[in-house]
């Protein structure tokens, strides 16, 4: 693959994709994308699973992820509503889901992440929050200047035709849900206006 189709353009959702591809387990059988877009990152995963696949209820969107992967035979793209998208019964090794999950029911989205997960697996999700407290709003506040500063100098941009939505819930939402639905679970806020869950599924 070349590495102009690993690295066409540049956002505050790619910026996490480093972090993503660093979180994959060695010796990664299956992984899934929720909410996969244009198919970006699924395309990255392909250096790190044996398979790939990527979920998004966008036709548009997976036609042009599936146009941009062909020739790829290892790398598939699901049409649908993840929550009740056919998936793998057996699961995946890793998934993760980048600015996705508000556009869902985060409880239920959440929850089918886990189920699909395979013991041992790690799940990564990367979204957004609105501000709701004194120190959120401070937070955001003082990284505005820098956010647009990077923006700027890295030409932040595409891909075009994304859904777009606002987020329902607080970082605080988020974060309490986080510890009941996966219990250990790791949650950051990240200067780009962006929060990430890593969750290791334990072995039993």
């Amino acid at each position: 693959m070349r590495q102009a189709d690993l690295e066409p353009y540049w956002n505050t959702n790619v910026a996490r994709h480093p972090g993503i591809l660093r979180a994959v387990p060695e010796g990664c059988g299956d992984a899934l994308d929720v909410g996969c877009g244009d198919g970006l990152l699924v395309r990255k995963l392909a250096g790190k699973a044996k398979r790939v696949t990527g979920v998004d209820s966008s036709p548009r969107m997976v036609a042009h992820a599936r146009r941009l992967a062909a020739g790829e035979p290892d790398l598939a793209f699901v049409e649908g509503d993840f929550l009740t998208a056919d998936l793998l019964d057996e699961g995946y090794d890793f998934i993760c889901s980048v600015s996705a999950i508000h556009h869902m029911d985060f409880e239920a989205a959440l929850t089918r992440m886990r189920e699909l997960l395979r013991p041992g697996g790690t799940l990564v999700v990367v979204g957004l929050a609105r501000e709701s407290s004194p120190t959120d709003w401070a937070a955001s506040i003082a990284v505005a200047p820098v956010v647009r500063v990077i923006k700027v100098l890295r030409r932040a941009h595409g891909p075009d035709g994304m859904p777009v939505a606002n987020p329902q819930m607080s970082y605080g939402q988020v974060r309490t849900a986080a510890r009941r639905l996966l219990p250990g679970s790791r949650y950051q806020r990240h200067i780009l206006y962006r929060y990430s869950l890593t969750w290791e599924k334990p072995v039993r």
